[in-house]
Formats: structure tokens, C-alpha cells, sequence
């Protein structure tokens, strides 16, 4: 098979969909990489490195796209990649169609096959192509919240681990998942006030094993969610219903009775978002306010760690990678429930349920 690896083209968008030790895995199975270039040099990879390990490096974007069977991404494509692609050619990255209708629209119109890192799914419901990014985005969220808290960037002026004398910054984390389990981390390691909401008593029960009394854990309600998002300095948005728009939990109404200054960190936000009042931002323009309330929104957050985040991800992509490439999409599906679960569009018709009802559209069941 032949495989491309285009230059990602998302605002700072800094990591690449495959390192090195991908390129010399594949082309020792008989495989053909192509590599753009300069795709590499956020995370710290020069071409000459991917050249090392067999890959053929193309000066335009274009020409990977056309030449490849298989397009290895990290992020979804956008309005210039589409006019390259073709009829049955896989694409394999971080979709989230649920929550972007042209791009979902796009991938049915050029009959591609979308391959979702998001809802590629274990049996024991995990998602193991989602996991990495989700650790580095739950840290990355109470690191980047507790600077917006600094009255110079519009904040309160709250220190999270406060000092002797004062009040501990109080850290509300909607979603106990991987992302919630993180940002908790960097959070008692600040020193915070930390509580988390999740509707899982099994994943509560869980996080007291790992955090006992150091953070506060309730069942989500309506009546949770008001007491604590309110009173919270930092609220981290951790909601996921794998390949759904996430569910809203906080309303704009909730958002105005926040403190100004108070700063909210959806990381749900590719998935349309867990705060009503949230919207997509970027590296560029990262953040804007409701009523004082700050809103980080930046879809690709672990896009400003591209070295960390690059090779987090492709450790865990590769595999499927090579399944697909050395089998054939079909037999590979077949093979493995993940890549099934994974197909998102097929032979342009959508192969998602969450993703059809999403965007009321006709679901149509792949089958191989």
C-alpha cells in the first residue's frame, strides 16, 4: 500500500501522523511512504530523518494526497485538502464529524473512507486512539487555566495552591474520563480545591482509589453542577460520548452566574462542547469572554506540545496502521473491532451511527 503523510495545515498545528520508526515499520512490510516536507519540523523531525527510515519526501501537499491509497493525519482535513482527495482512498486521523457537518459532507462528497482515532473502541469500551491525547489535553487544561487566573491575563488573580493564609484555587472538572482523570492530577499537585462530577459510580469509585480524600467526588446532577460550576475559579470540560456532540451541562444561564474573572476550559469543545456558551478558538486567538467569564475553546490543544503529543499518538496509531495496510481495509476491519468501529464514512455513506443522527442524515452500517 502506499501511504501518505500530508503536513498538518490547523492553525499551529505543530504534530505530524507519523514518525520515523512508523515510516522504517511500514516500508520494511513492503509498504510505500510518502512524506511532505517540512511536515515533521514542529515536533523536532527533519526530513532527512524520515528519508533515513525509506520514506520519499514531496515538496507539495497535493501530490501526497493524490499518490497515496492511505492519508495518515492528526487532525481532520479542511476546505483546501479535500479537492485532493479521491474515491476510495482511507483516511485515518482524528474526524470528529459529529460536530463539524461540512466536514462530514465533504469526506461523503469525494467518497472517502474515514477512519476515526476518536471512536476506534475496546471491548471494554476504551478508546485507545483517543487516550494519549486525552492525558496530554487534561494536564495541558489546568496548566493553561491557572495562567488565564493571573489578573494580567483577565483572571481573578488566584494562585490554584494558594499560600498559608489563604484560600486554595477551587478546580470543577466535568467528567471523570481519561481527560478528568488527568487535569485532576495537575490539580492536586498544584494544591487545588478539586472536585469532580461524573454519572459513573463505578468511575467514582474508581477515582477513590486513586485520589481518596484529596479531591471531592459527586454523582453529576443538575443540582451538582449548578453549586459547583458557580463557585468554581476553574471549570475543565471533560465530557465524551465517543463519536457524539458532547452533551451541554453548563448553560449560558449557569456561565452568567459565575464570578468574573473565573475562567472555563472546555476540552469537549472538538466535540461540540459540554458549555453552551463555548466555541471553537485557536493557538492564535485563544480565548474571549462571556459576562467576564473566560472560554479557552482551542480545538487542538496538544498541538502547542507537538513533540510530547506526536509521539504519545503515533505509538498508539501504528498498529492499526499496519493491520490496514498489510490486510486491506476490509480483512482489517474484519480482524479487529477498534478499525471496525473506527469507519466513520464508506464508499460515501456514513458509517456512524452517532455521527448520522448528529447531522440527521442516513446511517448505513458498514459492512465489509
Amino acid at each position: 500500500m502506499i501511504i501518505g503523510v500530508p503536513k498538518e495545515i490547523k492553525t499551529r498545528e505543530y504534530r505530524i501522523g507519523m514518525v520515523p520508526a512508523g515510516v522504517r515499520t511500514l516500508v520494511s512490510r513492503g509498504h510505500k511512504v510518502y512524506v511532505e516536507k517540512g511536515a515533521g519540523e514542529g515536533s523536532g523531525l527533519r526530513d532527512e530523518l524520515f528519508t533515513r527510515a525509506g520514506a520519499k519526501i514531496l515538496a507539495k501537499a497535493r501530490d501526497v494526497w493524490q499518490k497515496s491509497d492511505m492519508v495518515i493525519k492528526v487532525k481532520e482535513p479542511l476546505d483546501p485538502e479535500f479537492s485532493y482527495m479521491r474515491q476510495g482512498q482511507i483516511l485515518y486521523t482524528y474526524l470528529h464529524l459529529a460536530a463539524t457537518k461540512p466536514c462530514t459532507e465533504g469526506l461523503l462528497k469525494a467518497g472517502v473512507t474515514g477512519v476515526a482515532y476518536e471512536t476506534m473502541q475496546l471491548d471494554d469500551g476504551s478508546l485507545p486512539l483517543l487516550r494519549p491525547m486525552s492525558q496530554v489535553a487534561g494536564r495541558m487544561s489546568v496548566q493553561i487555566g491557572a495562567g488565564y487566573l493571573e489578573k494580567e491575563r483577565g483572571g481573578k488573580g488566584i494562585l490554584l495552591g494558594g499560600v498559608p493564609g489563604t484560600r486554595r484555587g477551587r478546580v470543577t472538572i466535568l467528567g471523570g474520563g481519561t481527560v478528568g482523570t488527568n487535569a485532576a492530577q495537575m490539580a492536586v499537585g498544584l494544591g487545588a480545591d478539586v472536585t469532580i462530577l461524573d454519572i459513573s459510580h463505578d468511575r467514582l469509585i474508581y477515582l477513590d482509589d486513586i485520589f481518596g480524600n484529596r479531591i471531592r467526588l459527586l454523582y453529576s446532577d443538575p443540582d451538582s453542577v449548578e453549586k459547583y460550576v458557580r463557585e468554581a475559579d476553574l471549570v475543565v470540560g471533560a465530557v465524551l460520548v465517543a463519536g457524539a456532540r458532547a452533551p451541554v451541562l453548563v448553560t449560558e444561564k449557569l456561565v452568567r452566574k459565575m464570578e468574573p474573572g473565573s475562567v472555563i476550559v472546555d476540552v469537549a469543545v472538538d466535540q461540540g462542547g459540554c458549555i453552551e456558551t463555548i466555541h471553537p478558538t485557536t493557538h492564535d486567538n485563544p480565548t474571549y469572554e462571556v459576562r467576564g467569564v473566560i472560554h479557552y475553546g482551542v480545538a487542538n490543544m496538544p498541538g502547542a506540545v507537538a513533540q510530547t503529543s506526536t509521539f504519545a499518538l503515533t505509538s498508539t496509531t501504528i498498529g492499526y496502521a499496519v493491520m490496514i495496510a498489510d490486510r486491506g481495509l476490509e480483512a482489517a476491519a474484519k480482524a479487529s473491532k477498534p478499525i471496525e468501529k473506527g469507519i466513520n464514512t464508506y464508499k460515501g455513506k456514513i458509517a456512524c451511527k452517532p455521527v448520522a443522527e448528529a447531522h440527521n442524515l442516513k446511517y448505513t452500517p458498514f459492512k465489509a
